[in-house]
């Protein structure tokens, strides 16, 4: 006779004889614990305690986490990254004071009948601008804003506030200008550029992190919208507590309105443009005496 086996059988035949689950009688496995061996009680007990013979392991007097043995440890060595992320690139201008620039026009060594940028600064030992050290121009401080009186064409790459309103209290206007540093260099050393003969390149447009300054029509942007730079103009002085004067009427209006394009470097030369140092003649990259030039 067969004898039909149930999954299980012995073990709920356990469970019904055996008492129910306290912990006064929980017990371990047979041989899951063993006895602890006793340290340090003389020879049959080993009497090093485990710990090996003499030393700062032996004696509890192990140095600290970290501890290389009196060198630079290695979390003093590493830098943390991202404390000066983007340091090494980050663009720095150079401040030019109000008071520096009237000094400049008082002396002569700039003329406020013509427009003034980076070329006229620097050559008249205005600032020094080095972009080889992340130098991307100059900036226009309203330090001496009470005693500046020029009126006058300028372009800069940053000014404060105050300074835009000194600047066209007068009559004057500013426009904050970029430039690459291939332009920059240029710009500040246009002889030595131009006895190379090499034509003009092209302005490259400022970075993404730019944009919006040099198009807001508040901070006098290049790439800003006219109109809007003209209502921005009359807030100025409408905050500043100034009547604005009318730069159409001005003798000097041609000067004054006189404005590079987005990709032009110098005022009056367009790109593609070589200057003959031979004979101080501007050609254009059409003309024949262009290819002479080259070939000489």
């Amino acid at each position: 006779m067969a004898f039909i086996k149930k999954p299980g059988g012995k073990a709920l035949e356990a469970l019904r004889s055996l008492p129910r689950v306290t912990l006064a009688n929980l017990r371990p496995e047979p041989g899951a614990k063993q006895r602890e061996a006793r340290r340090g009680r003389g020879q049959y007990g080993g009497n090093r305690s485990g710990r090996g013979h003499k030393g700062e392991r032996q004696r509890g007097t192990r140095p600290r986490l970290g501890f290389e043995g009196g060198q630079t440890p290695f979390y003093l060595v590493v830098p943390k990254y991202g404390f000066n992320e983007g340091h090494s690139r980050r663009p720095q201008y150079q401040p030019l004071s109000l008071r520096r620039l009237q000094y400049l026009i008082d002396l002569g060594r700039l003329d406020p009948a013509q427009p003034i940028d980076l070329t006229q600064l620097v050559h008249a030992r205005g600032l020094t601008v080095q972009p080889q050290k992340r130098d991307f121009g100059v900036q226009l401080v309203d330090e001496g804003a009470e005693l500046f009186s020029a009126k006058i064409n300028i372009e800069v790459q940053r000014a404060s506030e105050a300074a835009i309103a000194a600047v066209e209290r007068n009559g004057g206007v500013l426009t904050n200008s970029f430039y690459d540093p291939i332009s920059l260099a240029i710009l500040i050393k246009p002889v030595a550029f131009f006895q190379r003969g090499q034509p003009i390149p092209r302005r490259l447009l400022p970075g993404e992190d730019m944009v919006r300054f040099y198009t807001d029509a508040s901070a006098r942007g290049y790439l800003a919208d006219p109109e809007q730079v003209q209502q921005a103009r009359l807030a100025l002085a409408k905050k500043y507590g100034y009547v604005l004067p009318d730069l159409s009427k001005d003798e000097l209006y041609h000067m004054l309105s006189s404005r590079k394009d987005s990709r032009q470097i110098f005022f009056g030369l367009s790109p593609g443009w070589v200057v003959n140092m031979a004979d101080r003649k501007i050609l254009k990259p059409t003309d024949q005496k262009l290819l002479q030039y080259y070939g000489s």
